[in-house]
């Protein structure tokens, strides 16, 4: 099962990777998830979202452009989330040494 849940979450998998054992940098989701790790977060992709220090932690959503991330904010779905272009950062519990790390990785 948890050889599933990795194969599913794209981690251990050389598909995604580059020969030389990094992301894709085409994949921003794939590049966020591997700065995190590097910065020192527990950090798993769940669908279109990259939960940091477990599920209620901070989570970074990805969306297709920034103006569906607009549209979120402006529905009233993206409360205490940071827009940072078509993703959506939900701050959560993390301080500002967390969240200047965390934007670093989202902003690439």
């Amino acid at each position: 099962m948890c050889t599933a849940a990795l194969a599913v979450a794209g981690c251990g998998s050389d598909d995604s990777s580059s020969s030389e054992g990094t992301a894709n940098p085409g994949d921003k989701q794939a590049v966020t998830l591997e700065c995190l790790v590097e910065e020192g977060f527990e950090a798993r992709s769940v669908g279109s979202t990259i939960e940091i220090d477990g599920s209620d932690g901070p989570r970074v959503e990805f969306n297709v452009s920034s103006g569906e991330s607009e549209t979120r904010a402006f529905k009233g779905e993206a409360q205490g989330a940071e827009q940072i272009g078509s993703t959506l950062l939900f701050v959560g519990p993390a301080g500002d040494r967390e969240l200047d790390a965390i934007e670093t990785c989202v902003i690439g």
